[in-house]
């Protein structure tokens, strides 16, 4: 079925253009498709307000910039943001992590991966000195090379599932349950901590602010985009809410 926008059908060599952007998305052409229409809707709405630009990406930003207005945060939103979330804005922070990843691959039995995993967690608590044997003869990481180990990490340098809740436990310990993560199922024990200090308030508050307003601009415009695929006439294609790759 072709998809067709505001009377205008988009062909294959849309398609082909559009697609090699969108290769690392779960669903390639899914993402392309989406990615063509919310581009559509906003160069209509752009022509129906009569706004130009040099070209097409210069009119979509014209666009947003008329359209969408976020406030800039005050000292005490940005300050709520600080006391609430302190771990964002301390720096120095590092711990000592290994782990044996038990890698999720198409087609592999999740219930039996787990179960394996679960099982080998539970030895691992009761005799933790064993997990460097443990990760070398089961994980799925090229750090099984080296007993599981992953060095020193910082925040930021993992996937936050994994994050969260390495830098929650308690130095010298195995974590009492796997960690799921988009890799696969995870054991992890942590190692030595070194705290990190938080960055005083005033040095970062504008940092912070830029941050909470970008943070609003993006759930504005998704808000915007969601408004306008309401109004179009679109057929072809169902568009659950209105995430795009033109925001992101």
């Amino acid at each position: 079925m072709p998809v067709i926008v505001n009377g205008v059908e988009f062909t294959d060599a849309d398609m082909e253009r559009e697609l090699p952007d969108h290769q690392e998305a779960p669903d390639p052409v899914k993402s392309a498709m989406t990615a063509l229409v919310l581009r559509r809707v906003l160069l209509d709405e752009a022509k129906q307000l009569a706004l130009t630009a040099e070209d097409d990406e210069a009119l979509i930003d014209a666009l947003l910039q008329q359209e969408v207005k976020v406030p800039v945060p005050g000292r005490e939103e940005c300050l709520r943001q600080y006391q609430a979330h302190p771990e964002r804005f301390t720096v120095g922070e590092l711990t000592e992590a290994s782990h044996i990843l038990f890698q999720v691959t198409p087609g592999v039995d999740l219930d039996g991966l787990r179960q394996h995993a679960s099982g080998i967690l539970t030895h691992l608590l009761e005799h933790p000195q064993e997990f460097a044997e443990m990760a070398k003869a089961n994980s799925n990481c090229p750090s099984s090379e080296v007993g599981g180990s992953l060095g020193q990490i910082g925040r930021g340098q993992t996937v936050p599932e994994f994050e969260r809740p390495l830098f929650a436990a308690t130095a010298g310990s195995v974590i009492p349950r796997l960690v799921e993560t988009r890799f696969g199922f995870h054991i992890i024990q942590v190692g030595r901590k070194a705290e990190g200090r938080l960055l005083p308030f005033d040095e970062i508050q504008h940092d912070i602010a830029d941050m909470m307003q970008s943070a609003s601009r993006d759930h504005a415009i998704r808000q915007y985009l969601q408004l306008l695929v309401g109004r179009a006439s679109i057929s072809g294609i169902d568009l659950q809410g209105a995430d795009s790759p033109l925001v992101q």
